[in-house]
C-alpha cells in the first residue's frame, strides 16, 4: 500500500510502500548523527527511497546529495520522493550496486558518505519472503565488508563516514574501518531505555585520521 508521509521538518513529504522497506527510527537518528558543510558532497549508499538525502537536505547546508539504491522498485520510490521535495537539483539518485560506484564517482571525489546498510547476516534469523525486503535487512547483494569498501573507494582525505549498525557488530564494524585507514571517531549507542542494552550504534570514521574517539551519550528511543 502506497502512503505518503509528513516528515516534520522543512515540510518534507515521503512516500512509502509497504510492500517494500520502511525507513524506521534509525534512518532518522543517522540523518541526525550525520554531519555536513555547505560545500560539501555526500553520498548516501543504500539509499532506499531516499529519506537520509532528502532529510539531510534540511538538516544540513551539504551542496549536492546522491543516493545509490540497487533495487529499482525503491529507486522509483526515491525519484518520486526528490521530485515531490522540489529537490532535483540538490539532490539525486542512481541506480546500482554500491560494488560499482566509482562507475559514478571519481575516487576520492566524496566529503561525507552515509549508510544504513541490511543489518542481518545472510544465514542468521528470519529471512521475509518477499525479496525486496530480504535484500533490505539481510547482507545478500552486499554485506558490511561491501558497505565500507565503497564508502572507502569513494571519501577524500579526511572525509566522514556515517553508518548505524547493529550494535553486536561494533568489533567487526571497527576491524573493517580500520583495515581501510578509516578511523573511528565518534560513537553513540541507541537504547530503548538507560537499563536496557544497546540494540544499535551510530558511528562517525574519518579516512586517514589519528587515533582518538569519542564515546557520546547514549539516546534513547524505542527500537
Amino acid at each position: 500500500m502506497i502512503r505518503t508521509e509528513d516528515l516534520g521538518i522543512a515540510n518534507l513529504k515521503f512516500i512509502q510502500d509497504s510492500d517494500l522497506f520502511c525507513f524506521g527510527t534509525d534512518s532518522v537518528l543517522l540523518s541526525d548523527f550525520a554531519r555536513a558543510s555547505h560545500s560539501d558532497v555526500v553520498v548516501d549508499l543504500c539509499t532506499g527511497g531516499g529519506i537520509i538525502p532528502i532529510l539531510m537536505s534540511a538538516k544540513t547546508k551539504a551542496k549536492k546529495l546522491y543516493g545509490i539504491e540497487l533495487q529499482s522498485c525503491s529507486y522509483d520510490l526515491a525519484v518520486q520522493n526528490i521530485a515531490i521535495n522540489g529537490l532535483r537539483e540538490r539532490v539525486e539518485v542512481i541506480c546500482d550496486d554500491i560494488a560499482n560506484v566509482l562507475s559514478h564517482f571519481k575516487s576520492g571525489s566524496a566529503d561525507v558518505v552515509t549508510c544504513n546498510p541490511p543489518y542481518m547476516s545472510a544465514d542468521s534469523g528470519f529471512k521475509n519472503p518477499d525479496e525486496p525486503l530480504a535484500i533490505a535487512r539481510h547482507e545478500i547483494r552486499t554485506n558490511l565488508v561491501g558497505v565500507v569498501d565503497a564508502a572507502d573507494k569513494i571519501l577524500k582525505y579526511g572525509g566522514h563516514f556515517y553508518m548505524v549498525h547493529r550494535a553486536d557488530r561494533l568489533c567487526d564494524i571497527i576491524w573493517e574501518l580500520r583495515s581501510r585507514k578509516l578511523e573511528p571517531k565518534r560513537i553513540r549507542f541507541v537504547q530503548g531505555s538507560p537499563d536496557k542494552s544497546a540494540k544499535l550504534i551510530l558511528i562517525e570514521a574519518m579516512k586517514g585520521a589519528a587515533p582518538s574517539l569519542k564515546l557520546e551519550p547514549p539516546v534513547f528511543v524505542n527500537i
